[in-house]
């Protein structure tokens, strides 16, 4: 994934809309709290969260193996 590139997201599980957008930003990171803690929680419509409701959330997604083994990528979109 490069800046400029799109991206097209699909509603599941109906699959029946979809949205495009252009990646104008890409962040790396080597964990989910070093990404928290430089970007606002509100960028993440999270804002009132704790660091560690945030961390916690998302290893409901990504494991923390995954974490280790990947890293983190911010990717800021434009609609």
């Amino acid at each position: 994934m490069n800046v400029g590139d799109t991206i097209v997201f699909i509603k599941v599980p109906e699959q029946n809309e979809t949205i495009k957008v252009q990646v104008t930003e890409l962040r790396k990171y080597d964990t989910f709290k070093d990404m928290y803690t430089d970007i606002p929680f509100k960028d993440f419509d999270c804002e009132g969260w704790s660091m560690e409701e945030m961390v916690n959330g998302t290893y409901e997604i990504y494991t923390p193996e995954q974490e280790r083994e990947w890293g983190t990528l911010a990717i800021t979109i434009k609609y």
